[in-house]
């Protein structure tokens, strides 16, 4: 690696008086810390170290897949099967040697999440996790600190920077001024529903601008407003936040109260329960039974209906519509008793949770999630 000076490398983005010496020793001293190192984690992630974000913790429990890369542009075909926050930290050190770098890979929860960002200034919340981004944001209410949030949906992107502390020490708006409770229905994520890899893109360089912005002190920051911004459209909404607290003290103590009976737990990162999955190998041989006997039947629970499968289904239903597949499986049962049921999705998640919603309901028939989905079916 050849020898740069600070001078050299930050040379374009002091000469903006915006920013200058003074703002840029501000970048320097930040500290920050980004928890999920996929699309929009790394992207962030690298554009902050590039700029002179001084210190950056990044928190990732997941490796790289080969589905990962369209989106996830700074790691390579070689990287599969290794931790994304630690090979995203090995590239940030390659891009500036000013950065102090440092990563965990271990799973955010409730019981991890203060040791990871109690010695940090700002959270990147690049997740896409639900409960995981609720956590970040009540834990960051109760600490004092400020989140930048960033969400995808398909071709719309959410940006937002809440919990700042404003000028006359008042805070700003955070996530359940803009969605006060967890759904608690089945959000897909991009696994199940895809994503254009540019919007992945945009939302993550917003989230690092929002970072630069607050750290410098310069323009305006995305504060009591959630932005919404389209891909196809290349249309943007601003929607404007209110707080419903009177105070900031009054807030700490409703979140107090939230985070001490919500458990946070996102089911797409629990440990499945085996007695409820079934393995490829067994469903291979259960459909080559099938033309002899209609034993069981298959549902899909894939969001695009149009998916194409490798194999036939009974039904194809969004895993959203919950009350469609309870009446696909009442009028199946009304016809066999007997009839057993093998859900589907893309990667085994959302069948899974549809699974144990669905053995809650129907504790009695055998009702198996296919492991791993039809991702990894061969």
């Amino acid at each position: 690696m050849k020898n740069v000076t600070a001078t050299q490398l930050y040379k374009r983005q002091t000469t903006l008086a915006e920013v200058g010496e003074v703002g840029q020793q501000k970048l320097l001293q930040a500290k920050i810390v980004i928890v999920g190192c996929g699309g929009l984690g790394s992207v962030a992630a690298v554009y902050l170290a590039a700029s002179g974000i001084g210190k950056i913790h990044l928190v990732d429990y997941d490796v790289i897949d080969a589905s990962n890369l369209h989106r996830q542009v700074f790691y390579k075909t070689d990287d599969i099967g290794k931790p994304k926050a630690e090979v995203l930290a090995d590239h940030i050190k390659e891009v500036t040697p000013f950065v102090k770098v440092s990563f965990s890979t271990t799973a955010i929860s409730k019981s991890t999440v203060f040791d990871e960002i109690d010695n940090y200034d700002f959270i990147l919340d690049c997740t896409d996790s639900l409960p995981i981004k609720y956590l970040l944001n009540d834990v960051c209410i109760l600490k004092d600190k400020t989140l930048i949030y960033g969400s995808l949906y398909k071709f719309d992107g959410y940006v937002a920077s809440f919990n700042v502390k404003l000028p006359d020490g008042s805070f700003s708006t955070n996530l359940r001024d803009a969605f006060p409770e967890i759904s608690k229905e089945a959000i897909p994520n991009c696994s199940e529903v895809g994503t254009l890899n540019t919007i992945v893109g945009v939302i993550g360089l917003m989230q690092a601008n929002e970072v630069l912005k607050l750290v410098a002190s310069i323009g305006n920051p995305l504060v009591n407003q959630l932005l919404i911004y389209n891909s196809l459209e290349n249309s943007q909404f601003k929607m404007k936040l209110k707080s419903d607290d009177a105070c900031h003290s009054e807030r700490k103590r409703r979140i107090s109260d939230i985070f001490k009976t919500e458990n946070y737990v996102d089911v797409n990162c629990l440990v499945q329960d085996e007695a409820l999955l079934i393995s490829m190998e067994k469903f291979k041989t259960q459909l080559s039974l099938r033309a002899e006997s209609r034993s069981f039947r298959t549902i899909s629970v894939i969001e695009k209906i149009d998916t194409p499968l490798p194999f036939e289904v009974d039904a194809k239903i969004p895993f959203s519509k919950f009350d469609d597949i309870t009446c696909h499986i009442e009028r199946s049962r009304n016809i066999d008793k007997h009839k057993n049921f093998v859900i589907v999705c893309n990667k085994g998640i959302s069948s899974y949770t549809t699974t144990v919603k669905l053995k809650e309901k129907y504790p009695d028939l055998t009702i198996l999630s296919l492991k791993d989905g039809i991702t990894n079916y061969s």
